[in-house]
């Protein structure tokens, strides 16, 4: 179920997809949020900051875990506009993010359902609620345009 809220976050999101592809990287943004409340945001810098790690959502936690000194982060909802790498996804399990909602999906390297599915894994004793497709047209939009002007 598509909440209103989960629309006006993703939609920050979006904004900061757009400020990665002004930046000239890959137009991927995330915003961490708590009880409706965003406490952190971030945007792809991997080539700006010469960071293989530099994610928004690697990004976004760290700002988040940084400012409530602890690399915990439970009650939080993570917003990307693009389905998670398998680094970005064992991230979050990590930090014990609640839920996930994210936008495109990603067919070469998507881990929450595309390519693998590490959120599903009965091994791992944290679970992330995962929701995709919030906004997916849109997002993979920008990811479509940003290519299409470098080809």
């Amino acid at each position: 179920m598509q909440s209103e809220l989960d629309h006006q976050f993703m939609q920050l999101a979006i904004e900061q997809a757009r400020l990665a592809a002004l930046a000239g990287e890959v137009p991927v943004g995330a915003v961490l949020v708590r009880n409706g409340v965003v406490i952190a945001e971030a945007f792809n810098q991997p080539i700006g900051n010469h960071d293989p790690s530099a994610h928004a959502e690697m990004l976004a936690l760290r700002v988040a875990a940084t400012a409530e000194s602890n690399y915990r982060l439970p009650g939080t909802t993570l917003y990307v506009t693009l389905e998670p790498c398998t680094m970005c996804a064992g991230a979050m399990l990590h930090a014990r993010v609640d839920r996930l909602v994210y936008g495109a999906n990603d067919p070469k390297t998507g881990a929450a359902g595309s390519v693998l599915d590490i959120f599903s894994s009965k091994h791992i004793n944290h679970h992330t609620q995962v929701q995709g497709g919030i906004m997916g047209d849109e997002c993979g939009q920008l990811l479509r345009e940003f290519f299409k002007e470098r080809r």
